[in-house]
């Protein structure tokens, strides 16, 4: 009998298309996978690559290349397409955890030699001047409430408070403003990955495609050189713009700017809860599909309560619920700000629809604006981003989201199931997160629980509600 062996193959001896090629080749080698990445060479990896993955379309053979790809100085509003691959990891500089200095944004490539260039240049000025004054009066105001401990150091007190009050204060900072960001994809990601930059309206975002293309080639010259920009991208927007841009579609947009119901579950399963505890029993049976939810719909209430807490009652607070938990999801209408939309983005298990970014569905205060006694700096600034986008948006209104801050608004459609309901609504309801992100996920939560009380009343959350931290923080 063979001895199990388990090893790594190292990207720090082999090629990340060698490792790719080592493995694609155990299907029809019986030699180890040593003894195939010995044989290997760059060139023969690379023909390797070009009939198979290219010539043939055997494409996951690519999603054994892995590559670290770091990105510094970035706009917010350019990290939004580059995190949008569901299969990617990234890692991001934070907005609640670091300061930005006065000249943090990008100014777009478009605006070069325009006459709004001065315009867009003096309003994020106005943003990041106003920011940073706003961090003294609201930092004090932290202070009051959390005094040092005995023999703190400043250092140590500053880190311990910081994100207590620059989550108010990041409000201010618009979506020019840089950021740094690490991406870990396979081949096979990354070239869709790439695909979409290179397909993107803004210019910042295709130059940002065709330098992670060049670094990527370097590695896996084979499994990237034909990204490309996908025509289908660019002319399904281009079309649909021409659609929405009718005056039947702005009078809609006007008429529907209110916040007031600001998440909204517009569709789901009413029987999903059945469905999912007939997935628990098909699991563990030999029965098709219909008759274990037959059997569950004949079910008395409360033996559907003691199904419901064999199958999710023993559910720790860091445990993922089994994967049945899929088989229901649930569609929301979601108006949140764009700050809490940078850290939402996060969770690529969901499938999010964002509009474009805009100034035109209002703004939130951040209490600690208004208790510090900054209230009528914050308003005159966020009041003089809104003009000046309206004024660069007649122009081009993907370039005036730029200027957009955190603050303002933002509508997103996106559908989950009930498992990754329970990721969300957990991490982002902890004390540690952000308010605004606290209070989208205690309200989802919410609405989840109204229409599936007997599986969402298993979710781990705090002992507090959404209009709770609304009227504490916003």
């Amino acid at each position: 009998m063979s001895k199990r062996q388990v090893y790594l193959l190292s990207p720090k001896e082999l090629s990340p298309e060698t490792i790719a090629v080592a493995f694609a080749k155990t299907s029809r080698s019986p030699e180890s996978f040593r003894e195939i990445a010995t044989g290997l060479t760059e060139a023969s990896s690379a023909k390797f690559h070009e009939r198979w993955v290219v010539g043939y379309g055997h494409a996951s053979v690519a999603e054994h290349a892995v590559l670290h790809i770091a990105m510094e100085n970035v706009s917010r509003l350019a990290v939004e397409c580059i995190e949008s691959n569901r299969l990617a990891s990234y890692t991001e500089k934070s907005t609640r955890y670091q300061k930005w200095d006065a000249d943090g944004f990008i100014i777009p490539p478009e605006l070069e030699g325009h006459p709004l260039r001065d315009l867009f240049l003096s309003t994020c000025k106005l943003l990041f001047n106003t920011y940073a004054q706003s961090l003294g009066p609201v930092r004090s105001l932290v202070e009051e409430k959390h005094p040092p401990r005995e023999n703190e150091a400043e250092d140590a007190y500053d880190r311990r408070i910081r994100s207590q009050y620059v989550d108010s204060c990041r409000y201010l900072l618009p979506a020019a403003s840089l950021a740094n960001l690490g991406m870990t994809a396979n081949a096979r990601v990354l070239e869709h990955a790439i695909a979409k930059m290179l397909s993107h309206p803004l210019q910042e975002v295709r130059d940002i495609g065709e330098e992670v293309k060049n670094a990527a080639m370097a590695e896996i010259p084979t499994l990237v050189k034909y990204a490309n920009p996908m025509p289908y991208l660019s002319e399904t927007s281009t079309a649909f713009t021409g659609i929405y841009r009718g005056d039947e579609a702005n009078i809609h947009r006007e008429k529907s700017a209110d916040a007031s119901e600001w998440c909204q579950l517009i569709d789901y399963d009413p029987e999903g809860e059945n469905r999912i505890l007939a997935a628990g029993i098909y699991k563990i049976g030999e029965m098709p599909y219909l008759h274990a939810l037959d059997k569950v719909r004949s079910l008395s209430k409360s033996e559907l309560v003691n199904m419901a807490e064999k199958f999710l009652g023993s559910l720790g607070e860091h445990d993922a619920p089994l994967r049945e938990l899929e088989h229901t999801t649930y569609t929301f209408d979601l108006i949140l700000d764009q700050g809490a939309y940078a850290e939402f983005k996060r969770h690529r298990m969901m499938t999010q629809t964002p509009q474009i970014l805009t100034a035109r569905n209002g703004f939130a205060t951040p209490r600690q604006i208004v208790e510090a006694n900054f209230e009528a700096l914050y308003l005159s600034a966020m009041n003089t981003a809104a003009k000046t986008f309206e004024i660069l948006s007649a122009w081009n209104p993907d370039v005036a989201s730029y200027v957009v801050p955190n603050g303002f608004n933002r509508r997103i459609l996106f559908t989950l199931n009930l498992r990754e309901a329970f990721a969300f609504c957990q991490l982002r309801s902890a004390a540690n997160a952000h308010f605004s992100m606290r209070r989208v996920a205690l309200r989802v939560a919410e609405e989840i629980k109204r229409v599936h009380p007997l599986l969402a009343k298993y979710m781990h959350l705090p002992n507090e509600t959404w209009q709770e931290i609304e009227a504490q923080s916003l």
